[in-house]
């Protein structure tokens, strides 16, 4: 059982973690941008904010604290591997960590490869500028989806609740930080990424171009693309140049929050790039 103090505990970590990564990535954003945004804040924060509440919302209300809660489980009942084998915690805790970010890595791709999955997942890709709030714009559907996917990984391999903990919070502010439209030297871009992804790796992600959109899966470990094939290095052309978001949403209307809750039962799926490289160039 998750007691009601695990519980506040958890949510108070992450809250704090969400703000302070949040405040730092925007302020870099205002002080060293790397493209010139499309659209002004006043445009899409709001409803990008507005979703991320939402989706909060949904987490609390169904399944609040649902993996530290399995993670806590686990240890009682003694489900999965970690619990089995007893490894040290210096190597338990990173190899824990390092698993689970593999699982969101496999999520991700999945979310392209399936129809269902990247009409849900289209609402992360439609927004048509790439700042700290694109890192927060996901359907709520997705997120819970995400959130039983995650159990089913920390409950199959016994993940230590240190470990679940810290991978959400890195997670978290994981992909604020990757999102961010934040320009940072070459030199220090081509070395970072060498351990994590970074705002110029996971932005070729971003394009419309479907070959571009079909790599950079990582969140957190850039070794995950480089290991299994789907690492690009820079978008074809160029980061001031390329386009981003998905053609079929590419108005200020679709920008809207009413616009990305119903967006899923909008339209066709369009061209998942997984399954579609022989299409056209465009999502």
């Amino acid at each position: 059982m998750i007691s009601t103090a695990a519980v506040s505990y958890e949510a108070l970590l992450r809250a704090a973690a969400f703000l302070g990564v949040f405040v730092l990535v925007a302020i870099w954003e205002y002080a060293a941008p790397r493209r010139v945004p499309q659209f002004g804040r006043r445009a899409r924060w709001p409803h990008n904010i507005a979703l991320l509440a939402v989706d909060i919302a949904a987490v609390r209300v169904l399944a609040p604290g649902a993996a530290i809660g399995v993670a806590m489980a686990g240890e009682v009942n003694g489900w999965g591997l970690f619990n089995i084998l007893q490894p040290p915690t210096w190597f338990g805790i990173p190899l824990a960590v390092a698993f689970l970010d593999l699982v969101i890595y496999f999520q991700h791709v999945a979310f392209h490869a399936v129809p269902t999955l990247w009409r849900l997942h289209r609402v992360h890709h439609t927004d048509l500028d790439f700042d700290v709030t694109t890192g927060t714009r996901f359907h709520p559907i997705e997120i819970l989806i995400s959130t039983g996917i995650k159990c089913a990984a920390v409950a199959a391999i016994g993940a230590p609740v240190v470990a679940v903990l810290a991978f959400e919070l890195l997670l978290n502010a994981s992909s604020m930080f990757n999102h961010g439209n934040v320009r940072m030297a070459p030199g220090f871009d081509r070395w970072l990424r060498r351990l994590v992804v970074t705002p110029d790796m996971h932005r070729v992600h971003h394009s419309d171009v479907f070959n571009e959109t079909s790599s950079n899966f990582g969140f957190t470990l850039s070794m995950w693309d480089r290991m299994l094939g789907t690492y690009r290095a820079q978008p074809a052309r160029g980061h001031e140049s390329m386009t981003i978001g998905v053609d079929a949403f590419r108005t200020a209307d679709d920008l809207r929050i009413d616009r990305l809750l119903i967006q899923p039962l909008l339209d066709n799926p369009g061209g998942y790039p997984i399954n579609r490289r022989d299409e056209p160039t465009h999502t």
